[in-house]
């Protein structure tokens, strides 16, 4: 009997076999490659990567005991203040004028919402009536109505309460 495998299959086989063979090395050259190139020149970290890792491991509350406790707890609120004064709209403004170009007349002047138009008086008559303490209050906390609804502080919760007064007074003084 004869061998199946001719002399041009067996030298075929050689040569695909050294190629296999070659392309095997060539990949795990690549893969070392690859590998020094990640080891010399790592990912680069978020900025921002560290500050969030604090923020999620910060004790949510403190604990002050004694004068020195007092002191510290003193300290923290008045941080805390002073961070509330930074967040205040329109640079603490107490301009009614200001505070209704930048926020009230979007819905003020064009009546959306079911907003009184500042230009219409007949609609604003009953509101004034009610006092400027029960508008102020509407202003603050938000009212719903029967022609429509007032956001708690006209949708923008950095505004103060002095600054929601001297708002509503400035509109009073405009619709009557």
């Amino acid at each position: 009997m004869s061998n199946p495998v001719t002399s041009t299959d067996r030298i075929f086989l050689k040569h695909f076999a050294m190629l296999i063979g070659f392309l095997a090395i060539v990949a795990i050259l690549l893969m070392a490659l690859g590998a020094h190139i990640y080891a010399s020149h790592p990912p680069e970290q978020s900025p921002k990567a560290a500050a969030a890792v604090n923020d999620r491991i910060a004790p949510v509350g403190a604990v002050y005991a004694g004068d020195t406790g007092r002191a510290a707890m003193q300290a923290a609120q008045d941080a805390a203040k002073a961070a509330a004064a930074s967040q205040v709209a329109y640079g603490g403004t107490t301009d009614g004028a200001t505070i209704f170009g930048n926020l009230c007349k979007t819905c003020h002047e064009t009546g959306a919402g079911g907003a009184p138009k500042i230009s219409d008086k007949a609609a604003w008559a009953p509101r004034v009536a009610q006092g400027l303490d029960t508008l102020v209050k509407h202003a603050t906390e938000g009212f719903t109505g029967k022609s429509g609804v007032m956001p708690p502080k006209g949708g923008n919760p950095a505004l103060t309460d002095e600054q929601i007064k001297a708002t509503v007074t400035w509109i009073v003084s405009q619709v009557k």
